[in-house]
């Protein structure tokens, strides 16, 4: 019971979407924010 029991079964690579995504950032995070940037520029002259 002390000892903890060691699977000798090949780990699997998980699928994670956040680590798919996470290469891609610094291209997604400046398109992003300038389109919110751009509709909410929009928004404040619409309301104007």
């Amino acid at each position: 019971m002390s000892q903890p029991s060691h699977s000798h079964a090949p780990e699997t690579v998980s699928d994670d979407p956040v680590e798919n995504v996470v290469p891609l950032m610094p291209v997604v995070l400046p398109i992003v924010g300038g389109i919110i940037m751009f509709l909410l520029a929009f928004i404040a002259v619409k309301m104007a």
